[in-house]
């Protein structure tokens, strides 16, 4: 898309939600009629409107680390921005970016920058060589190992093919236990500095390590291991917030003591490679898809992890909170709350508070 086509397309929005706000305000009088709209269309509205805005002001406040990978566009890089909070919106930065001239090209990479940056000033940040970090990788909860490899060579300049042929050695090379064929669930997600010139092996070896180190110090058994992983990783996934993550894990305990399929959408969007595609619905060919990660098909869980995930999620699959849920559904995808339920009747209910959220809020994960 072009800037001028963009900009076309914003004033044909503004006019809608204009007309929206015409439409609340003659409805105001029918009380709750009034309030669902403006709950729905009401941010939108005074957005268009002047009233408030989808960008922060100023240079920012604190510090974090984010990674360009190879082959990223900005509408890649807007969004990490903003899941970050780096930025407000994606919308923002990516608006900013439309009306460059010429095109900002980005190099791969680790950042510093701060928090709550307005996004002229984000921009800038990424442009300041000064920024970028030599050979610091930070690496977030949740990301596959094919992710994971992408942003260690984007960070760390160790070349990708090196370190996938690396990841292609048998998982027990670098001290996972014999008998599991997959580094998936093993590459602890951390910052990491590394020297120079780390090998693709070192690197893996050091992330693998880590997640070892993890495990022991959260008393899991060698032979447990591999299932904690597997737990933390639909957990790290599906969990919208960290408090949730041993509700999440109760929930799975759960649905397997009652020998019931997960059902978890996360695990049969990684069997069909849709784990990437950042939607909360699932496809109904991932659903139907007849792959050992798929818990709609197949009780039990999964083959195998289904990503990294962090000290957080390991936990909370080894002390699931107590609790008598069997479902779970975010219904706002912005703050990650989840509501947890009993029955399929108060699931259904929670589910419909999600596709109203979702009405309101295009384009945000649905």
């Amino acid at each position: 898309m072009n800037a001028r086509n963009a900009g076309e397309s914003r004033n044909t929005a503004r006019r809608v939600i204009i007309s929206l706000a015409v439409a609340i305000v003659l409805l105001g009088g029918l009380g709750v009629a009034g309030v669902s709209l403006w709950s729905h269309y009401g941010p939108a509205i005074s957005q268009a409107l002047g009233w408030t805005t989808n960008d922060y002001e100023g240079e920012g406040k604190g510090e974090t680390v984010i990674v360009i990978t190879e082959g990223e566009i900005g509408e890649d890089i807007a969004k990490t921005l903003a899941d970050a909070d780096v930025v407000k919106t994606s919308e923002a930065f990516y608006e900013l970016l439309l009306e460059q001239d010429p095109a900002v090209e980005f190099m791969p990479g680790s950042y510093r920058v701060k928090l709550q940056m307005s996004s002229q000033a984000a921009l800038d940040a990424l442009q300041d060589p000064a920024n970028r970090m030599a050979f610091t990788a930070m690496i977030p909860e949740g990301k596959t190992v094919a992710q994971t490899l992408e942003i260690v060579s984007a960070g760390a300049d160790i070349p990708l093919e090196e370190l996938q042929q690396a990841a292609a050695a048998p998982p027990s090379t670098y001290g996972v236990p014999e008998g599991i064929d997959s580094l998936e669930g093993w590459l602890f997600p951390a910052t990491y500095e590394f020297e120079e010139n780390t090998t693709g092996a070192e690197a893996i070896q050091r992330l693998v390590s880590e997640q070892i180190s993890v495990l022991e110090g959260a008393g899991v058994a060698p032979d447990q291991r591999e299932r904690i992983l597997t737990i933390a990783s639909i957990v790290q996934r599906e969990g919208g917030r960290i408090e949730d993550f041993p509700k999440v894990a109760r929930v799975i305990d759960n649905r397997l003591a009652q020998d019931m399929k997960l059902q978890m959408d996360s695990t049969a969007q990684y069997g069909m490679g849709q784990h990437e595609d950042g939607n909360v619905w699932s496809t109904d060919e991932a659903l139907a898809d007849d792959n050992p990660w798929n818990t709609y098909v197949h009780k039990g869980l999964p083959k195998g992890p289904i990503a990294n995930p962090g000290k957080d999620a390991i936990q909370a699959a080894g002390s699931p909170a107590a609790g008598d849920w069997l479902y779970f559904v975010a219904i706002n995808l912005d703050t990650g709350e989840s509501v947890f339920t009993n029955t399929v009747e108060e699931h259904e209910a929670a589910t419909a508070k999600l596709r109203e959220w979702c009405d309101a809020n295009p384009g945000k994960g649905c």
